[in-house]
């Protein structure tokens, strides 16, 4: 139990084989019951804090994020606040934060900063933040479109397992009609012996009923630009189309989970 009572901003976590795992997140989100309890001791969450909006009966919303930020480690600092409480490090050292932003960040589940004004009060509701996060570039093999093959909207992309199976790993971002001339005049339909002929896929996060797609034959190699949200092999972002690379062969893609 807290000694007072606080109102805190923050994001909840759970830390999983060295890495901040956005899905084991969701798997605890989902529990019920005992099922909650059971999870909560398997996999316990913390809650980073970033802010804190009002302490000892105090409303801090109008006051400067330096002040916030001075009375949020001060929490800390007199053991007001400990585990599950973590303090979201912070610093108005610009080398620092370039190294923030370094994608070998995202091994942990890193994706990036939040840069805030120093001076600046808590504006509810409003995206009064800029969150910058590390991006980096990879390749993949086209196993998807949604739309046509002659005007594809957006690209699903994959990568063989070990196993030899095509893994989806990515989805792009709605293609703009220059981009789509690129890849529309090299996609080939697939047939029914296309790996995921008859396979289901989900819409999105929160979005009811599947994806509508069309298979193709996973012969081109696409470079695109995504974050560095990964779990378990998958993008958690919808990635940036760049480019189809011709100088690349299938079998020059990384394995999934490479």
């Amino acid at each position: 139990m807290l000694r007072e009572s606080l109102v805190l901003d923050g994001e909840l976590v759970v830390p999983h084989e060295g890495r901040l795992h956005f899905g084991e997140l969701q798997h605890r989100a989902r529990r019920r019951g005992r099922n909650a309890l059971k999870a909560a001791a398997e996999r316990p969450a913390y809650l980073i804090a970033f802010d804190v909006l009002e302490a000892a009966g105090a409303e801090l919303l109008d006051r400067p994020y330096r002040e916030r930020r001075a009375i949020l480690e001060d929490l800390f600092a007199g053991d007001v606040l400990g585990a599950p409480f973590t303090l979201c490090p912070a610093t108005t050292d610009r080398a620092t934060a370039l190294d923030w932003l370094d994608p070998a960040w995202g091994a942990v589940g890193v994706e990036g900063v939040v840069v805030k004004g120093s001076e600046q009060p808590y504006l509810c509701g409003q995206r009064a933040w800029i969150k910058v996060r590390s991006r980096t570039t990879a390749e993949e093999l086209i196993g998807g479109v949604t739309g046509t093959l002659s005007s594809p909207v957006s690209l699903l992309l994959a990568r063989y397992d070990g196993a030899g199976h095509l893994r989806l790993i990515a989805r792009s971002t709605p293609l703009a009609t220059a981009v789509r001339r690129d890849p529309a005049g090299r996609l080939r339909d697939a047939g029914s012996d296309h790996p995921w002929h008859g396979r289901r896929f989900s819409a999105g996060w929160g979005i009811r009923g599947d994806l509508e797609y069309r298979p193709v034959r996973p012969e081109l190699v696409a470079e695109f630009q995504a974050d560095t949200a990964i779990d378990e092999g998958h993008y958690r972002h919808p990635v940036r189309f760049v480019r189809l690379r011709d100088d690349l062969g299938v079998e020059q893609v990384p394995p999934f989970g490479a």
